[in-house]
């Protein structure tokens, strides 16, 4: 899809620098960028949403759970 956005002229001058050192096009380096910081703020989004699950769930496991878990594997190589 072809789209028009405003680039202030430093970041379009290091756009150009870069796309020419990759030996890729601007519209290329433009997809990678918008690509790698979606990535990055769906992760932002998974980690937050793990983080305030974690805070709210209490992670202690049951004593007799802890127990069962020793007595099977204490037979196992490691």
């Amino acid at each position: 899809m072809k789209t028009a956005i405003y680039i202030p002229d430093d970041i379009f001058s290091s756009v150009e620098r870069i796309a020419r050192r990759l030996k890729i096009s601007r519209s290329e380096l433009y997809a990678r960028a918008v690509k790698e910081y979606i990535v990055q703020l769906e992760t932002e989004n998974i980690t937050e949403k793990l983080n305030t699950l974690y805070t709210q769930e209490d992670s202690k496991l049951d004593h007799a759970l802890l127990q069962a878990q020793k007595r099977a594997l204490q037979d196992e190589e490691w």
